[in-house]
């Protein structure tokens, strides 16, 4: 089937060319046509057609501001122009813009017909052409990621595969020598890389499988993507040997790029699948607080759910009790993760016997809430010794070195975490950020300083760490309350 486009302002014209497509060429062809150069351009886009033929001198738009407009949408269509003007402008104007043959009035049918079977051999050809590419790309939909996986278990187990590795880099355009390993696991409620059900959820990710690839592309062209195993997928990120300058801001350019990918791999890939009202919004918040070591919010989550249990599912005794148990190793097992609790073999050796004991929900529920309390607490322990840990690290290193031009960049990379979580961090523990706390420390050393006699008012800006003397002082001042000129007159003041 030929889509066929008749643009004349004619419809004697219009009728004719009708005519004589249907009478040779039957059932093959569609045919739609326009009057005016607007219409043709509004047809086109809708209709997309594989010929056209065109008029010149048409109502509005010509035809050659229209064949322009068209070809812009439509790069693949080919043009016939049919004309009363035997003019060299148009012909030659014609001709820059692809047509095939340009015929004047009036029309001789063998010369259309002649000229529409050419068009329609072009039009065979070029569907050919992209159905060799489809079938091609098909191809390379099914061939690709199994090389990608094969590179991947080569750079894996190099000892058996090291001769591998540089065919599979051959073949994928890979050229670095080094990269980064990525893990992307998934599940059907997600609690900080730990996750529920872990099997059902990577058979279910089975079908988006082709999405997942193509969103990791967008963020990473040069990857290498592993086939789904259980519910978990490799990537292989190539990158050259970072020099000590460029590590660090390469890792946070990696960390940023994958927060992006993950945050759109949630929007467009949905892999929760849950029964009809299952109060997946309380599961999340609950193993949120758990991860947050937040012990009343846990504590709250946690009655929810256990009280949506025993209002739908009350004659389900077993269900309850096992649902029980599985959260409460969850949030064990990530207090575990955090550091927070020692793993021992024997710990829970108890449990099945203490929740099967248990001769009512109430006893279980008092259970439930002791257990997620005691993990809350170990991970909010270990959270605030770990923050403790970084944040003394900074204020020791901005104490020491106060007087360059410190950022909160270079002083998240003194400490080996992003400047986000750094910036977090500090506000948390500290109760302010860190221009603020900087400042302070600026400003009480310069006091000491202003106390001597012998600096300058500019020796002791560049000292504090400020370049600029007039900003030094209004920053002065709106700490501590007068210019430094006045604090230091009100100290010799008092000496005298």
């Amino acid at each position: 089937m030929y889509k066929i486009m008749i643009a004349d302002d004619e419809g004697i014209v219009i009728d004719a060319l009708r005519f004589i497509i249907q009478k040779n060429f039957g059932d093959t062809c569609m045919i739609e046509s326009a009057k005016t150069g607007r219409s043709v351009i509004e047809l086109a886009e809708k209709f997309r057609p594989d010929i056209a033929l065109m008029d010149i001198q048409m109502p509005g738009i010509n035809g050659i501001e229209a064949m322009k407009e068209i070809r812009k949408e439509n790069t693949n269509i080919i043009f016939v122009v049919i004309s009363a003007y035997d003019k060299f402008d148009y012909a030659k104007e014609a001709i820059n813009l692809g047509v095939l043959e340009y015929v004047n009035k009036p029309i001789e049918q063998n010369k259309i017909v002649e000229i529409l079977k050419r068009a329609m051999k072009m039009v065979d050809k070029e569907r050919e052409r992209r159905s060799n590419d489809l079938r091609i790309r098909e191809k390379l939909e099914i061939v690709v990621p199994v090389i990608e996986t094969g590179f991947i278990y080569s750079v894996l187990f190099q000892e058996n595969y090291a001769e591998d590795t540089d065919n599979y880099k051959s073949l994928l355009g890979i050229e670095e020598d080094s990269g980064f390993m990525m893990v992307i696991e998934c599940g059907e409620s997600s609690q900080n890389g730990h996750f529920t059900n872990p099997i059902g959820s990577g058979v279910k990710v089975q079908s988006f499988y082709q999405e997942l690839r193509s969103i990791i592309k967008e963020f990473f062209p040069v990857s290498a993507v592993g086939s789904i195993m259980a519910n978990k997928v490799i990537v292989f990120i190539p990158s050259q040997v970072p020099s000590v300058d460029t590590e660090y801001e390469e890792r946070i350019e990696l960390i940023e790029n994958t927060r992006k990918m993950v945050r759109l791999l949630r929007q467009k890939i949905d892999v929760y699948f849950y029964e009809k009202d299952y109060p997946i919004e309380t599961e999340k918040k609950f193993f949120e607080r758990i991860e947050d070591g937040d012990v009343n919010g846990a504590g709250l989550e946690a009655r929810r759910f256990f009280d949506w249990m025993v209002e739908n599912y009350h004659e389900q005794d077993m269900d309850i009790r096992l649902k029980t148990l599985e959260f409460v190793l969850w949030a064990e097992k990530i207090a575990y993760e955090a550091g927070g609790m020692l793993y021992r073999f024997t710990a829970r050796h108890d449990y099945l016997g203490a929740i099967n004991s248990m001769t009512d929900y109430e006893e279980l529920r008092s259970w439930f809430l002791d257990k997620i309390t005691d993990a809350c607490r170990n991970i909010k322990s270990k959270k605030q010794e770990s923050s403790l840990s970084i944040v003394e690290k900074a204020k020791e290193y901005m104490q020491e070195n106060y007087a360059k031009d410190l950022s909160l960049d270079e002083v998240s990379k003194k400490v080996n975490i992003s400047p986000y979580y750094f910036s977090k961090l500090f506000k948390e523990e500290e109760g302010r950020n860190f221009i603020d706390y900087l400042t302070e420390i600026r400003m009480d050393k310069a006091k000491q300083l202003l106390s001597e006699k012998n600096l300058s008012m500019k020796e002791i800006c560049i000292a504090v760490g400020y370049a600029d003397p007039n900003y030094f002082s209004r920053t002065f001042k709106k700490n501590v309350g007068v210019t430094p000129t006045e604090y230091r007159e009100g100290k010799l003041e008092n000496e005298v």
